[in-house]
This record gives structure tokens, C-alpha cells and sequence, in this order.
């Protein structure tokens, strides 16, 4: 057994147990520095609000998602319409990065990160998801990824996604021991923090608007909420919708 497939085997195991977002920060951040790389990120975004499990500088995190960065973020943009594996820099010279987007690369640059691999995720419901190796300075793991290299660290980045994905699904929500909003009720739900109207939700779905509504008003009044918009808030508060 290779290097790279002993430690695909010891990620798996570690993903496979860890719990709370700290326990997924802790395997994902071992794996990224035995790669070679100096931090990971992986981004989620609902709702237009970002999910972040990361080991960028706390002072980094907290400035991106205070600052509404995932709407600015090149990488981000890029996950959108990309499907495959990408390497990046702060420092490579692309004349269609505007200004702003420049100044959002010095910025992270302040605080080491100047270059990385991204994998896009497809999430679902319109999810944009990313998983990011980043290193402190341009180097031959990102200008020239070998390309096992880039196998394992796709393989990564999906175990990683599925397994916190689950991990959310199985946080404390229930009263009885039973999910406290149906599938149909979390897929209106997620498809109206998307933006959807009721008509397009039924379309989507394939039932009719006025089903749509009841699904919708059901699950407003499981989470005692005033609205439907307080309803999605406190839905999204609680991680049911995923």
C-alpha cells in the first residue's frame, strides 16, 4: 500500500468517527498538513450564508463571513461554474479580476494564504460547495499537482462533504425521536431559502402551489415560527436543511 492510499485509509477511519464541527476541523487539518499543505477550508453556501469548517486563521474566517466575502471571493465564483478540480494564486496576473476581487486576494495574502487547490461540490438545492488545500507561498503541490495527488485529494474532499453532511443531519432536533420536519416539509423549505416561489417550488417538486403551502405551513408551525421567512431562518439556525 502507497503513502497516499495509507493516508486516504487513516482519513477515512478519522471522518468516519469524528464529531461536532471541532472533531471535522481536527481530521480535515491533520490530512491537509500531511499533504503538504498548511490549511484546508471547506465552504458551504445556504441561503446566500456561508457554512465554515476551516483551519485559515480564526481572525481570517471571522473577517469573510462578517464581510459577506463569499459574494467577492474569485474561488467561490469559480466553484459555480466549474465541476472539476482547480489550482489558484493571489499572485498569478488574470486581467479579468476586478479591482475589488484584487484587493480581497492582497487581503487574504495578509494572512498567509496566497495559493491553493479547490474542489467544487455539487450540494444540492443550488448549493455552492468548496473544499480548499491552500499554502502560505506558490509551491510545486499546487503549480504541478501530481496526479494521484489530485485522485486523493478529490476522494477527500467528497468523504469530507458526505460525512458532515451527516454528521448535520444527526444534530440534536428531534422530540420523540423522530425528525421533527418531513422530507417534503425541509425540501420546500430549502428550496424557498434558495428564493423559489411557491410556483416554482411546485414545479420543482411536482406537486401543486397549494400543497407547496401546506408542506410550508406545517413546518411553520413545528418550529413555532411567525412566518414563513422566520420559519426558514430558524430552520437553517437549527441545521435542518441540508
Amino acid at each position: 500500500m502507497g503513502a497516499f492510499e495509507r493516508l486516504l485509509e487513516e482519513f477515512a477511519d478519522a471522518v468516519n468517527t469524528a464529531e461536532g464541527a471541532s472533531g471535522f476541523e481536527k481530521v480535515a487539518r491533520r490530512t491537509a498538513e500531511q499533504l503538504g499543505f498548511r490549511w484546508f477550508a471547506y465552504l458551504d453556501i445556504v441561503s446566500g450564508q456561508p457554512a465554515i469548517v476551516s483551519s485559515y486563521p480564526k481572525a481570517w474566517i471571522r473577517r469573510y463571513a462578517e464581510r459577506d466575502y463569499q459574494r467577492l471571493d474569485p474561488v467561490v465564483r469559480r466553484v459555480s461554474r466549474d465541476k472539476k478540480i482547480f489550482s489558484w494564486s493571489s499572485s498569478a496576473p488574470n486581467r479579468s479580476v476586478s479591482q475589488a476581487e484584487r484587493q480581497f486576494f492582497d487581503e487574504a495574502g495578509t494572512f498567509g494564504i496566497k495559493a491553493g487547490l479547490t474542489i467544487p461540490i455539487r450540494g444540492g438545492f443550488g448549493r455552492t460547495v468548496a473544499f480548499t488545500l491552500a499554502v502560505d507561498e506558490k509551491a510545486m503541490v499546487i503549480e504541478r499537482p501530481a496526479t494521484e495527488l489530485l485522485e486523493i485529494v478529490q476522494l477527500i474532499a467528497v468523504y469530507f462533504h458526505a460525512h458532515l453532511s451527516a454528521e448535520r443531519r444527526r444534530c440534536p432536533r428531534v422530540s420523540d425521536g423522530q425528525d421533527i420536519l418531513t422530507q417534503r416539509e425541509r425540501q420546500c423549505l430549502t428550496w424557498t431559502a434558495q428564493g423559489k416561489t411557491m410556483t416554482d417550488i411546485a414545479v420543482l417538486v411536482g406537486i401543486s402551489a397549494r400543497t407547496v403551502l401546506f408542506h410550508l405551513e406545517n413546518a411553520r408551525a413545528k418550529l413555532g415560527a411567525a412566518s414563513i421567512a422566520q420559519c426558514v431562518g430558524e430552520a437553517l439556525r437549527r441545521g435542518l436543511l441540508q
